[in-house]
């Protein structure tokens, strides 16, 4: 049996990969890393960039304007 408490990080991680692997095969064992993969940037400075500083009615107003714009196949 494995000492836990030898173990370091990058042992832990190791083995975790492979009762992963082990338990749900390579694919899904990918798919379940992707849940705890930190994402890189600052959502909220770059959401504010992107959309200013808009009401709700002129947001609805954009979507309003975009499904005309649609419906008339522009």
């Amino acid at each position: 049996m494995l000492d836990v408490n030898k173990l370091t990080q990058a042992e832990i991680k190791r083995l975790g990969i492979e009762a992963l692997t082990k338990a749900l095969g390579p694919v899904e064992m990918a798919r379940f890393m992707q849940q705890f993969e930190k994402g890189s940037g600052d959502y909220t400075r770059d959401r504010d960039e992107i959309l200013g500083n808009q009401t709700i009615d002129e947001i609805f107003k954009r979507i309003e304007e975009r499904r005309q714009k649609q419906e008339k196949g522009e």
